[in-house]
């Protein structure tokens, strides 16, 4: 069962690559709006998710020692060295002439090693526990529509036509089973393996969040923008915190 669930939540985390059809569908200024929520849900969902789901069962399962905190220190850095040295960032707002994406094909690798990641993290999260590997998929998709509609963008915006930067970003999505696959592997010979994905996954969610998502909505000086920025946070924070209570 834990194959069949990590698949099937990796596979439904690659589809959402299609989701960049918005960006063709929808007018420009009624996108910005809907990114414009999802961006801040999509962040308070992935604290939520590392710090009421990750990080407590890491600590369940190492305590709060060195393996435990190195993992997630090795979390941030490793996001840290793929957006500073693999030329790629998390991208949730299409491109424009303010708002330029130059290097489309190392966008490209490195959204493909962050969705392998993805699909190592929710693998692991699902031999952890099904519900682990719920929330965890949950704050991964929540995450995933805003970068992919902004990965869409840079690739129509690079020359590509509608379908080859469908194709493109559909196949770098997969890279999220290649990653599941490996993990439930290796993972089932190494069980210290599955336990230090954990805190690493935590310490990815909350660089994603800090680093990448919460600056975002620093962009947005007008007060009641904001307002609504702080209430799509909290509604991140607090879906998480409600799916803890039927651990």
């Amino acid at each position: 069962m834990i194959w069949f669930f990590s698949l099937i939540s990796v596979f439904i985390i690659s589809l959402i690559s299609f989701v960049g059809v918005l960006f063709l569908c929808l007018k420009k200024e009624v996108l910005q709006k809907i990114l414009f929520f999802l961006v801040s849900f999509a962040a308070g969902s992935m604290l939520g998710g590392a710090f009421f789901h990750l990080l407590p069962e890491a600590v369940n399962d190492l305590g709060t020692g060195f393996s435990f905190s190195f993992a997630v220190i090795g979390g941030i850095l490793a996001f840290f060295i793929l957006e500073k040295f693999i030329a790629w960032r998390h991208c949730h707002i299409p491109t424009s002439s303010q708002h330029p994406h130059p290097v489309v094909f190392m966008n490209l690798i490195g959204d493909a090693f962050h969705n392998f990641i993805d699909g190592v993290v929710v693998a692991a999260s699902f031999m952890t526990s099904f519900s682990l590997g719920l929330t965890t998929s949950l704050a991964v998709i929540f995450h995933e529509i805003p970068q992919e509609i902004g990965e869409f963008s840079v690739l129509i915006h690079g020359g590509f036509t509608n379908k080859k930067a469908l194709f493109l970003n559909f196949i770098s999505a997969l890279t999220a089973v290649l990653g599941a696959i490996l993990t439930l592997a290796i993972g089932a010979k190494i069980i210290i393996f599955s336990k230090l994905i954990i805190p690493f996954a935590a310490g990815n969610f909350i660089y994603i969040a800090g680093s990448d998502l919460i600056p975002e909505l620093h962009k947005e000086t007008k007060i009641g923008k904001s307002f609504i920025q702080l209430l799509g946070l909290l509604l991140g924070v607090g879906l998480m915190f409600l799916l803890t209570l039927n651990e």
